[in-house]
């Protein structure tokens, strides 16, 4: 089998920031841009926890699908099974500087929620106690500060 277009990025150089991962045309002629959104250092950093990722999930959804201006654009907000980051599905043909901004504001969101985690009960999510939110807090405030807030042209574009 043909090893898949994620499993060819060099992920010993890989730093953390905001990459587009692919671009895909749908049979209608539709962009769909994934973006990988790295919050850890693959294999040099210790990966998020479960339930802190959860909580990320839920909370960027929330804001993601209730955006003014990205809304009708998102398709998905999801983790990495290896627990590095998060995957951006958008509607649209972008770069990974266009989204920053947008990080910037859902992050932010993250950092500063305060009360009930949305669909964090037993009839709206399949694991609702497997959550986090005071370490959710603290790694968006993290990935806000030392990354997005400073991110810089390495920190876009896939390592060779």
């Amino acid at each position: 089998m043909e090893k898949i277009a994620s499993f060819k990025v060099n992920h010993l150089t890989l730093l953390r920031g905001v990459y587009v991962s692919r671009k895909d045309t749908t049979p209608s002629g539709d962009v769909i841009t994934t973006f990988d959104i790295r919050m850890t250092e693959p294999n040099r950093q210790a990966p998020l926890s479960g339930k802190a990722l959860h909580a990320i999930e839920h909370l960027a959804a929330t804001y993601l699908r209730n955006h003014p201006q990205w809304r009708d654009k998102v398709i998905y907000w999801g983790p990495m099974g290896c627990r590095t980051g998060k995957y951006l599905l958008l509607s649209g043909d972008y770069e990974s500087a266009d989204i920053v901004p947008l990080m910037r504001e859902t992050f932010r969101f993250i950092a500063d929620f305060e009360g009930d985690i949305p669909g964090a009960s037993p009839r709206d999510c399949g694991n609702y106690t497997y959550m986090d939110l005071p370490e959710a807090k603290k790694e968006a405030l993290k990935y806000l500060e030392e990354i997005l807030d400073n991110i810089t042209p390495q920190q876009l574009n896939y390592p060779d």
